[in-house]
């Protein structure tokens, strides 16, 4: 690591601590002229792209997926720390899945996964807008799913 302040290539760690944002926050002193600065290490990933339906690629941008939740989630009781925790976890099972490609649809069922465990109105309102429902029908189908999904936690918790 080279010293801001002289340029010299070697320094001693004085104390490292982790960030909340999943980096290592480092400080160090150089070796030649003593001065101390603070370095940043963070995690080298692959970039992850998002194949839309028409085929194009693009990059996956934390800020488009957060956006559509935020919409999905108005005047719902569904926090920021929540979305963010969901975005989170969305963005672990990226990364984990070694995968450097994801179908727009994958993205879509991972958003919905996470939208229906949180709020089932949020969830509907992504879903109508996602898998396009074209009219009431479908959109009643979806929701007996809900009812029966429901009907189900409810007896399993009653055991």
């Amino acid at each position: 690591m080279k010293c801001p302040n002289c340029g010299h290539t070697k320094s001693n760690v004085i104390d490292s601590r982790p960030t909340e944002n999943s980096s290592i926050r480092r400080r160090r002193e150089c070796e030649n002229c003593g001065k101390r600065f603070t370095t940043y290490e963070i995690i080298d990933t692959v970039p992850v792209f998002i194949v839309k339906k028409d085929g194009k690629r693009e990059v996956y941008d934390r800020n488009k997926m957060m956006a559509g939740m935020v919409k999905a989630c108005y005047k719902r009781p569904v926090t920021d720390e929540q979305l963010n925790k969901a975005a989170d976890e969305i963005e672990q099972e990226l990364q984990n899945s070694l995968k450097s490609e994801f179908s727009s649809t994958e993205m879509g069922n991972f958003v919905m996964e996470k939208l229906r465990a949180l709020d089932e109105v949020s969830y509907v309102r992504f879903a109508s807008v996602y898998r396009e429902f074209k009219d009431i029908e479908t959109f009643m189908t979806e929701l007996k799913e809900i009812i029966k999904a429901n009907k189900k936690a409810a007896k399993k918790s009653e055991k």
